[in-house]
């Protein structure tokens, strides 16, 4: 196992990495106290057993390490990137380089095409696919701390040696399916810039409201836009500013003056630090007296009274015998939410096309139009055309 310090030993590793139609890929870094990761270690693996194979990057070292000649091998083409749950890792090199690594493969998602379930650990699928049992007591360490332990080391490596073989099985299991399609749209997402740039106005979208007034709402706009704004100056957790609860007390009780402002209950420190109380009452105001047209609107579900639980009911009956007959995730297919606006005709759902159209959506249309019902045949689901 090598560890690397220095940018010339990386463009070495890099420029070796480009004779291989592969590499994985893994991250260790630090979130807890920060709005940015703190990246503290990047592994990789290339196929084969040679020693220089395998390395790990060490950002931390006191040597000057520049991550240009990775970033560069990242964006060449030829190499396929494979990452386990790969979209927080993705995030960090979008930050630090406005790059993301293509083409990419990731084997989470790519498992829940071929029959692992949702979400699946990578300690799972190389326990199954494998056969191998990983030693994940060194997960939750600090890995900002030098040096770094031999547990530590073998955890790190081991997150990308035996992902080799987790790709190779998963992606040779895609091609023999023919279902490679049917893991491009969550690629396409994990690869889109748009995922990771994310825009201070639209973070009141991720607080939960009951409050639905475009009045309230702009408030809460103005506030979480601040809250996000101020987090990433401080390079602080957004909680750390004010959390949702107290973002939302701000909001109903609309104060005019700082004496009122310092006076509500769930402030924490750093939101009564000056100048941030201004801010919030500079945001509250913007709030108020923001243009009608531009306020921000829940869109209230119009069909809420023909909502259909019994038809909500049988489709996710039939998701999850879809589901189970091919082998497919569910939440792969349709989400819940997906469910009840397929029980209302809605259009242009993600499962309304391709194949999730073929193996569900197709059927799903079906039943709710009376053509055709379900049966139970011992422990099975059975669909039945209903004659007209």
């Amino acid at each position: 196992m090598i560890t690397i310090t220095k940018t010339k030993d990386l463009e070495e590793f890099c420029d070796h990495a480009r004779n291989f139609s592969y590499i994985t890929i893994d991250t260790e870094f630090l979130r807890e106290k920060t709005y940015f990761s703190k990246l503290c270690l990047v592994q990789l693996a290339l196929p084969g057993n040679a020693k220089g194979n395998v390395v790990l990057v060490d950002p931390l070292t006191e040597d000057e390490l520049s991550f240009e000649p990775l970033l560069k091998l990242f964006i060449d083409k030829a190499i396929i990137k494979v990452f386990h749950a790969g979209r927080q890792d993705l995030e960090i090199f979008h930050n630090i380089g406005n790059i993301i690594p293509e083409p990419l493969f990731d084997t989470q998602i790519a498992a829940m095409v071929c029959g692992y379930g949702e979400q699946v650990s990578y300690e799972i699928l190389a326990k199954k696919i494998l056969k191998i049992n990983i030693d994940k007591t060194s997960r939750f360490s600090d890995w900002s701390k030098r040096p770094l332990t031999e547990a530590q080391e073998n955890y790190a490596i081991a997150d990308v040696t035996h992902l080799r073989g987790v790709y190779e099985y998963l992606a040779q299991k895609l091609k023999s399916n023919d279902r490679a399609s049917w893991i491009k749209q969550e690629m396409d997402i994990l690869t889109s810039h748009k995922t990771y740039d994310v825009n201070p106005r639209d973070a009141w979208k991720k607080v939960k409201v009951r409050n639905k007034s475009p009045k309230f709402l702009s408030i809460v706009r103005e506030l979480a836009a601040l809250r996000d704004n101020y987090a990433r100056k401080k390079n602080i957790p957004r909680n750390r500013v004010f959390k949702d609860d107290s973002l939302l007390e701000i909001a109903s009780s609309n104060p005019k003056s700082l004496k009122e402002l310092l006076g509500l209950r769930l402030l924490n420190r750093e939101a009564l630090a000056e100048p941030i109380c201004s801010e919030i009452l500079e945001a509250i105001d913007m709030g108020i007296n923001c243009e009608f047209e531009t306020m921000p609107k829940i869109r209230l579900n119009e069909n809420k009274v023909q909502k259909n639980d019994a038809l909500i009911d049988l489709l996710r009956v039939l998701l999850k015998n879809v589901s189970d007959k091919n082998g497919v995730s569910q939440r792969l297919i349709a989400s819940s939410s997906e469910l009840e606006d397929i029980s209302r005709g809605v259009e242009g759902l993600p499962s309304m096309g391709g194949w999730r159209y073929e193996i569900f959506g197709r059927i799903a249309c079906e039943l709710c139009d009376g053509k055709i019902s379900l049966g139970v045949d011992g422990n099975n689901i059975k669909i039945l055309t209903i004659s007209n």
